[in-house]
Order: C-alpha cells, then structure tokens, then sequence
C-alpha cells in the first residue's frame, strides 16, 4: 500500500514538473506580467492577506539573490544581477506604496492593518519599547545606508571604470594572438564577446547600485511620512488619542519599514560581494575559507592573544574568550597535521614530478630548437664584440638592424620579421653566416678592428697597406686596413666603411634577394586586415571566395621576388579584383596586376635625366620563343631546345655586359605574353636584369632603346 502511495506521488510531482517545463515558452509573457503586476501594486489597493504574501515574495527574491552571488564562480555568471536588482527595487517600492496606503487608510483599526507580517515584525522590534524600536530602526537604516551602499557603489564604480580602461589593451592582446595563430577566429570572437559582457556588466553595476543607495533612502523618507501622516490621520480625521494612535502607527511605520529595510540590506549586500568578487573565479565561501585556513600560525597567534586578553584585562568575562581561544586552537591543530601530511605527500609527488618535469622541459627545448628562425645572423666568437659595439651618434648593431627593418618595411610594403642574432662555434672565428630559414643564403670573414676601404673608382695601385678582399655585398674589389689609415684613405677618396655597416649592407641585400620568401601566410592576413575599410570591402568581395589567401600570397610573392613593392596594396586589390571572376591563374593575375602598375613600374626603372633605357628582344627571337611555347591558357610551358636556349643566354650576357661598359644598366623589353617565360629564363642566371613587358610602358613614361638582342 505505501509502495503504491508513493508510486502515486511521484507520478503527481513528474506530471506537475512536465507541465512547468511547458511553461517555458512563456516565459516572456510571465515576466511582462509580473512587470505591469507590479506597476498595478502601486496604482491599485492591495487587501492585506495579499500583501503578506508579496512581502514575503521580496524577502525570499533578495534570500535567493544573496545565495545565488554566494554560490557562483565568476560574477559574469550572474550577469543579469543590474537588470534583477532594478525590478527586485521596483517591487520594494512598490510594495512601499501599497503599505503606506493601508497604513493611512486603515491604520485606525489596529497594528493589524498592513498584514501580519508588518504586524510581526513591529511587535519583534519593538519589544513593548516604542524607543528601542526606533533606535534599532535607524541603526539598520544607518548600516545599509551609510556603511554597506555607499562601500558596494565606490567599489562598482571604481571596478567600471577600470574595467573600461583596460579594454582597448585586452583587445589588442585578443588581436594579436589571433594574428600569431596563437587562436582561431572562433575563440577571438568568444573572448571578445566575453570582453564585451564584462564591461557592459560593469559599467551596468555601476549605476544599479545608485538604485541601491536611492531605495535606501526613498524607504526611510517613506516611513517618517508613514509616521507622520498617521498620527496626522489618527488624532485629527479618526479621534484617536495621542497615545492610542502612537501605539499603532509605531508598530505599523517601524514594522513596514523594516519589512521594506531588510531586503534592501541583503540586496545591498549581495551587491558588495558580487562587486568585491571580480578577482576570482571561485565561490566566495571557497575563497574565504581557503586563504584564511592557508596560514595556521596566524591562527595560532589569534588564539594566544584572545586567551591573554580574557586573563589580563579586568572584568572582561573569561568563558568567552577561553572558548573562541580553545575553538581556534583545535583549528590551528587539525590545520597543522594536515598541513604535516600535505607536507610529506608533497615531497614524494614532487620527486616524482621533478623527474617529469625534466622530461617535459627536454621537450620543450627540443621543440624550441625545432623551430625555424626568418632571419639569423651567426657570429664566429671573434665577432661576438659587433653585437654591442657602438658606432656614430651612439648607435649599436640591434639599432642598425632596427633602421634596416623599417627602412625596407617602408620600400617593401611590409614588416620584415625579427633578426635574431646567436654565436656559433662551428663556424671559423672571423666568421659570419647570414641565414634565411635555417639556409646559408650570405657568409663573409671580417677582420676585427680594422675598417673596409673599398675601391669604387677602381683606382690601381692602392698604397694603403692592408688585406686585399672584396665587398660581400655587390663584389667590389676591397682592403682591409688598420684604424690609423681611416684619415688616409677618405682623404684620397675612397669609400671607408666599418664592420657593423658592411654586416648590414651584405643583411640588406640578402634580404632582398630572399624577400619572397619572408613573406608568410600570416603576413599577408595582417596586410589585409589592416586595410581601411573601403579598401578591406573590395578584398572582402573576392578573397577568399574567388581569391584564396594562399594564392594572394603567392601573387605578393612574385612582385616582391622581381623588386616590385606591394605598399600600393589597394591598386594591387584593385587589379586583381577586375580578372578574380574568371578564374586566372597565378601568372595571369601577376602580368595582370604589373599592367595595373605601369606608372610605378616606369618610375622605378628610370635613369636620372627620366628615360628608361630599354634593350629589345629581336622580332627572331621573339618567334623562337612563340614556336617553342606548348599548352593552352594557363598551363602554357617553354619547351625550348638546350642548345637554343644557351645560346640566348650567352647572347643576353654579352649585350648587357657590354651595356655595363658603358655604365649603362638597360632593362630587358618584350611582348606581354612572353614575359613571364623570359623572365624565368634570366632569373637563373642573371636575376638581376628588369624584364618588362611593351603593355607595361606607361604612355606617359619616356624611353630610349640601346640596343637589340
């Protein structure tokens, strides 16, 4: 029978539970009720069965608001306490009115007019005292008004403001991990958003808690006027005498008011913790008792002095004291023993941790020596003195890397990744190996404390002693001299320069030769995320959907590795965007966005007096080339003989060393769609020559041709 009882009532409670769950989709409606509900409270009278139960509605609302900030890990998962604590005051206000209307109207009749629950607490308070019930009125009134409102509000306002400040650097920190792949989009968007939460709830505590401080002090104007009027009321409108109606008006405005204080000072306390609370991530009781228990001698020392005090000073009660003391003593024991065994259990977990640890940190050098540097200079240990040597105007050698770096950003287009400079046992002592991506792209032997005289007159006959060498950089015949000569040497016009310098200039050229190759994929994304916004909607129109990233790279790739620079990056877009619906391949797009360039192009290759000097590829060579082309579109391919081809080259070698004689450097001219094949050819050989194409001449732009192979 009781099996059957029992099957029966959880039947009852699952049914009932069900149809709450359906009632979920109401939700919106319920609380726009409850809303206009409230609004009605004030306009309407409430009878006072009703009123007990709306009280006690608002005491339970601000017990569960207390709890719920006691019990959450971060004040963020109780975002919604602004907008919970508006309406939670809107109701004590309301509720404030509707009390103040029975208490004026029916205030005659009794202490019973307002409910039982106003009754109650009146004649709690009170005790039979009209006095203590005032005085212990005001001093809550004092706590939450003075002490615990106005603490929360500076607290909120103080977490808002810094909250605020703070956010423009936490958003460039989520930017630039999401820019070093340190996270994915999807986690940036997260944590912005959570970003955005937490100033939006700060900034939201901020002014609730003037809600706070104002419910405060409406609650105590409210009672002197319910006070003040019922007495009015009672002796003049009801013929009450003075002591009758002090009677039940007291215990009606000192019950009400404390009815409507005390869930205004759990509020008010719930605010402060959930302000004081923005440090942590953990419950408050946690948190609390964790740091207070972390320190057992503390505890100790509390106790001895609580146990001294109770024996020393005169007539202060001894039990008490010997209590608490004795009561904190057995805490400081049980702490200690189990701080003993946390102790031993620690320095057997922590030997074998050591053991891991070890292994974990060989790990983590070997993935960190793994890793590829962009740029690394290696210094031979005779050289190791350049890295802080200083030269003019005090500048040192990171200094100069520095210059070099935003010199070529500003020529380039793009930030150049860092240098990093290491020493190097393996290589010869005077050595330097200059690396790009861990291969040996430049290496040279200097001669500590001795300058580099470079002969760029080509001047025989040097009569400076010294080592015979040549420039790293570009090959120029060179000696090294001592120190003393420098004087000598600028005076009889040579070029003097110092290690640190002709380090730099060797970096600077290797750099470009390899520019190419130090643009990365993240590279490209910041170039284009950094874009203004008109310009960043036309990139947003084909990449990645018509352009993918990938190929965007390669295209920036290919002008770079021909000297091109890519800082007019919104023509580049511009170019691209005209041919991305047809599907062009990368050689395509690249020719493409050189023909969009002309005028940048012509600029770049002209001599001082404005011309461009041009050496043109013969009308017989040009159909070579076109004989020997197979394939269709962009899967076109050269297909030329061996011997052919030599021989072009050769030819090529010899007109432009030639040209070089007479100190002129021509640049390559043929058709458009042979360029990109020509240039393949030369970039072996001689990738120094410009090869340009007849489309690519400006119309504006002035040219002289010297020659014709």
């Amino acid at each position: 029978m009781n099996n059957m009882n029992n099957k029966n009532l959880k039947d009852f409670f699952i049914f009932y539970a069900n149809k709450l769950k359906s009632l979920n989709q109401y939700q919106q409606v319920f609380f726009a009720t409850a809303i206009l509900a409230i609004i009605s409270v004030m306009l309407f009278p409430v009878p006072p069965f009703i009123m007990d139960i709306l009280l006690c509605f608002s005491i339970s609302i601000s017990v569960l608001i207390m709890m719920t900030v006691l019990f959450i890990d971060k004040p963020l998962d109780f975002s919604s306490f602004p907008s919970l604590l508006l309406i939670v005051t809107m109701l004590r206000l309301a509720l404030n009115v509707s009390t103040t209307r029975l208490i004026l109207s029916n205030g005659h009749t009794g202490p019973g007019a307002a409910g039982h629950i106003v009754k109650a607490f009146g004649y709690f308070v009170m005790q039979g005292s009209f006095i203590i019930g005032s005085i212990i009125f005001i001093i809550l009134t004092i706590i939450n008004f003075v002490v615990i409102t106005k603490g929360s509000g500076r607290i909120a306002e103080v977490a808002a403001r810094f909250s605020l400040d703070a956010m423009p650097g936490k958003q460039m920190a989520i930017d630039a991990d999401l820019s070093s792949g340190a996270i994915i989009e999807e986690e940036a968007r997260k944590r912005r958003k959570k970003l955005e939460d937490e100033s939006s709830f700060y900034g939201s505590m901020d002014g609730a808690n003037k809600f706070v401080r104002g419910d405060a002090i409406a609650g105590l104007l409210i009672t002197f006027v319910n006070f003040l009027g019922g007495m009015m009321i009672g002796v003049g409108q009801k013929d009450m005498t003075f002591s009758g109606a002090l009677q039940s008006y007291t215990v009606l405005t000192i019950g009400d008011g404390l009815v409507s204080q005390i869930p205004a000072l759990i509020i008010s306390v719930a605010a402060g913790l959930l302000a004081t609370k923005s440090g942590s991530d953990e419950p408050i009781d946690r948190v609390i008792i964790q740091q207070l228990v972390r320190y057992p001698n503390a505890i100790a020392v509390s106790s001895g002095l609580l146990m001294i005090f109770g024996l020393l000073v005169p007539g202060v009660p001894f039990i008490p004291f010997a209590i608490i003391s004795s009561i904190g003593g057995i805490i400081y024991f049980v702490l200690f023993k189990k701080k003993d065994n946390i102790s031993s259990s620690l320095e057997n977990e922590n030997t074998k941790k050591s053991d891991d640890n070890g292994e974990k940190s060989d790990n983590q050098q070997l993935i960190r020596s793994l890793q590829v540097d962009p740029i690394r200079i290696e210094l031979g240990y005779s050289l190791l003195m350049l890295a802080n040597s200083k030269l003019q105007d005090d500048v040192n050698f990171t200094d100069q890397i520095k210059k070099l770096r935003n010199r070529l950003a500003k020529e380039l287009g793009f930030i150049l990744p860092s240098v990093r400079i290491t020493d190097n046992v393996d290589i010869e002592p005077k050595q330097y190996v200059i690396k790009i991506k861990d291969v040996a792209c430049g290496t040279f032997h200097i001669e500590p404390n001795h300058l580099m005289l470079i002969n760029t007159k080509r001047i025989p006959n040097i009569t400076i002693p010294g080592i015979d060498t040549y420039e790293p950089a570009f090959g120029i015949p060179a000696r090294w001299i001592s120190i003393d000569f420098e004087e000598e040497a600028i005076f009889n016009n040579y070029t003097v320069v110092d290690p640190v310098t002709l380090l730099i200039t060797h970096l600077a050229e290797v750099v470009k030769e390899n520019i190419s190759e130090l643009l990365s994929y993240s590279d490209v994304q910041n170039l284009i995320n950094g874009l203004s916004d008109d310009v960043r909607k036309l990139a947003d129109s084909f990449i990645p959907t018509q352009i993918s990233m990938i190929m965007m790279q390669r295209i920036l790739q290919n002008l770079l590795n021909e000297g091109i620079a890519i800082r007019d990056i919104g023509t580049i877009l511009e170019a691209i965007s005209e041919i991305a619906h047809k599907n062009p391949g990368i050689s395509r797009l690249v020719e493409h966005v050189r023909y969009r360039m002309s005028r940048h192009l012509c600029k770049a290759y002209a001599n001082n007096d404005g011309y461009i000097l041009v050496l043109a590829i013969s009308a017989q060579w040009e159909q070579i080339f076109m004989d020997n082309i197979i394939g269709d579109g962009d899967d076109k391919s050269l297909a030329m003989p061996p011997s052919r081809l030599n021989d072009f080259i050769l030819t090529v070698n010899r007109e432009f060393e030639n040209q070089a004689r007479n100190g002129i450097i021509p640049v390559l001219l043929t058709s458009p769609h042979l360029r990109p094949f020509i240039r393949n050819i030369i970039e072996r050989f001689r990738p120094s020559i410009v090869v340009m194409s007849q489309s690519e001449i400006h119309p504006k732009a002035k040219i002289k041709t010297v020659g014709r192979i």
